[in-house]
């Protein structure tokens, strides 16, 4: 199930909506294929206690069934979702459950998949953030090397927000018209490291300086 977007906060949008790896209902439909075949099996089976062979096997079939049913509704209803605001946690048809961390409360990302997990493409994603727990473990995460580069842009953009909301407040405040904005000044800055023009330390160098001065 997609993340209800009316779950959302005010111009908040998702950069990530991502359901576990396939790998977690693969025990379940391995269970439910050879029960199947089994059952199949005693169909054409005729001898020595052939009946109850096909009531073991019908039983077999419904357990291994609702056992992959059960697998695959949790799999469905389970959401990581990064968002240009926070990350979000969500589990649960009937019993909803999860949890969010705000972008700007995350202080680092981390990852460390085994040989296994990295050659399906999963694994395990640590966020280690300011709020009361600390450190959360969200598992069988898909690509996480790739959603800890979503999650670090998306707190980078966000405090490129934060910044020019607060330059161009003081802009306003001030009643600054003659020459470029801060926020401007930033912008073009940001061109020029771009182009090449300035490297990454002078960028960061003129950028704070600029701050420096609302």
């Amino acid at each position: 199930m997609a993340f209800p977007t009316k779950l959302l906060n005010k111009d908040e949008e998702i950069i990530l909506d991502l359901r576990p790896q396939w790998w977690r209902i693969v025990p379940a439909s391995v269970l439910l294929a050879v029960a199947v075949i089994f059952g199949v099996w005693t169909l054409s089976y005729n001898g020595t206690g052939e009946s109850a062979l096909r009531i073991l096997a019908g039983l077999l079939v419904l357990g291994a069934l609702g056992s992959f049913v059960s697998s695959y509704v949790s799999w469905v209803s389970e959401n990581f979702v990064v968002t240009t605001d926070r990350v979000i946690y969500r589990s649960g048809v009937v019993r909803k459950e999860g949890m969010e961390i705000p972008l700007d409360r995350i202080n680092t990302v981390f990852y460390n998949p085994s040989l296994f997990e990295r050659m399906i493409g999963a694994g395990d994603l640590g966020v280690e953030s300011a709020g009361e727990k600390g450190q959360q473990t969200f598992q069988a995460v898909r690509k996480p090397n790739l959603v800890q580069q979503e999650i670090y842009r998306a707190m980078e953009a966000g405090e490129e927000r934060t910044f020019r909301r607060q330059a161009e407040a003081h802009a306003s405040a001030m009643g600054a018209d003659s020459g470029p904005s801060i926020p401007e000044q930033i912008q073009s800055l940001d061109g020029l490291r771009r182009q090449g023009a300035i490297t990454e330390e002078e960028y960061e160098e003129k950028k704070r300086a600029l701050l420096d001065r609302m």
